[in-house]
């Protein structure tokens, strides 16, 4: 049978280890790390980072070298919801260079993830 190679099994991939990667420099932070997911899955945000004063950063993961406005809309929502609360916002990519959008959300390979 082989080992599944579809772009949801690697994509999957990719979130594990971004996840892992997260949870592990926000450990270093004292700041934990969890998900927000609507009821019935509407919006989803795969990673909230959050401090102990409540200030979060919700990451996004994809496995795209680039980002369009429909990967931010959930982030976009969030922070809405959120006003001050939320820090930045951010997406994790598969791409090279870390960059910011008009909308102020950072953009970042996945590779330059580092304390």
């Amino acid at each position: 049978m082989g080992t599944p190679r579809d772009g949801a099994f690697l994509g999957a991939l990719v979130e594990s280890l971004a996840t892992q990667s997260v949870r592990v420099f926000a450990q270093n932070a004292e700041a934990t790390v969890g998900h927000v997911r609507t009821m019935g899955g509407a919006r989803e945000v795969d990673l909230i980072v959050e401090r102990r004063d409540g200030k979060v950063v919700a990451i996004e993961v994809k496995m795209s070298t680039s980002v369009d406005d429909h990967d931010v809309r959930h982030l976009r929502w969030l922070s809405e919801q959120l006003g001050d609360e939320m820090l930045d916002a951010v997406v994790l990519t598969t791409g090279s260079e870390a960059y910011r959008r008009r909308d102020g959300i950072g953009v970042v390979p996945l590779a330059l993830l580092g304390p």
